[in-house]
């Protein structure tokens, strides 16, 4: 859930935004990709897929709206990923939503809507060819995947959320004005430029965005240099916020009866963890796990600890 933008000062972004470039060698890259596409009904899907055990693919939905999937696969330099860690033992399956990164842009017209997110999803277990699925999400992805488990049951083997938006939108609890003010403060002072097309304003307050995440200033900086304002597609983040105004899964929660954990960074502002206690508490038999030294990204910041937690509560993808 992005917040509004910032015009970029007369410096440069990184000095501006006080983000040090990490030493010379030590930038991250993403890593490179071997997906493909397929037509889901509604929209074009791409598909990235690590690992190729067989079994039950961990299927990992990203946030936002509006993010495409890259986000998830910074790693800090000399590091392997949490997903490629988790991909020695089963697949690990990523996607665009629709209108997002390397999935066909929305064409004038075309839905996007929580209905549409769903079939989606859904389109994409079909196209792996598997009954059951590991169904992670992260940050808006967690409002995603409770929503696909309530129309979907007999297709979750897991259910996992991390850092999840509310059940209902507006129950979401963000703590950035509390913690950061100075930037909350500049992003709604250059608010009005973003709106009017600014791609500067736009391209600075996703910076700044994302200096709010972390626990560790070192991953802060590393993850700020990898991931750029192209992560990012307005169209949907707008159209996808409207539509879930709309629904409440508060009472869908109660029904679940698959093994579900609800995962937390201690340190998050963008979702607060009281937010994921309460749906724990919502969810029969829940496993409640909190990542002591993360943000609102744990299987980035501490992935040799997420990998664990995951591994132990998935077991065998058979």
């Amino acid at each position: 859930m992005p917040p509004r933008a910032l015009v970029v000062p007369a410096c440069s972004l990184l000095a501006c935004l006080g983000l040090a470039a990490p030493p010379a060698g030590a930038v991250p890259t993403l890593p490179p990709e071997n997906g493909h596409t397929f037509q889901a009904p509604g929209a074009t899907i791409y598909v990235e897929v690590l690992g190729k055990a067989t079994g039950a693919p961990l299927v990992v939905v990203n946030g936002g709206p509006g993010f495409d999937h890259t986000y998830e696969h910074v790693a800090m330099p000399g590091m392997s990923s949490a997903w490629d860690l988790l991909a020695r033992q089963r697949k690990v399956v990523f996607y665009d939503q629709r209108g997002n990164g390397k999935s066909g842009a929305l064409k004038p017209g075309q839905s996007c809507t929580l209905a549409d997110q769903i079939a989606d999803l859904e389109a994409l277990r079909a196209h792996l060819g598997v009954e059951k699925i590991d169904l992670l999400g992260h940050s808006w992805g967690g409002f995603l995947v409770m929503a696909y488990a309530a129309r979907h049951p007999e297709h979750i083997r897991h259910l996992i959320t991390v850092d999840s938006a509310a059940p209902r939108w507006a129950d979401t609890v963000t703590l950035f004005k509390d913690i950061f003010p100075e930037g909350q403060a500049r992003a709604d002072s250059f608010a009005f430029a973003d709106a009017m097309g600014d791609a500067e304003a736009s391209t600075a307050g996703l910076r700044e965005y994302f200096q709010w995440l972390f626990y560790a200033p070192d991953k802060r900086d590393v993850f700020s240099q990898a991931v750029g304002p192209g992560v990012f597609t307005k169209a949907v983040n707008e159209a996808v916020e409207h539509d879930v105004q709309r629904f409440d899964l508060t009472p869908e929660l109660a029904k679940f009866r698959f093994p579900t954990m609800v995962i937390t960074g201690r340190y998050d502002i963008n979702v607060a963890p009281s937010v994921a206690y309460k749906m724990h508490k919502a969810i029969p038999n829940s496993r409640f796990v909190v990542f002591e030294k993360s943000g609102h990204l744990p299987f980035f910041e501490e992935p040799e600890a997420f990998t664990r937690q995951l591994e132990g509560f998935l077991g065998s993808p058979k």
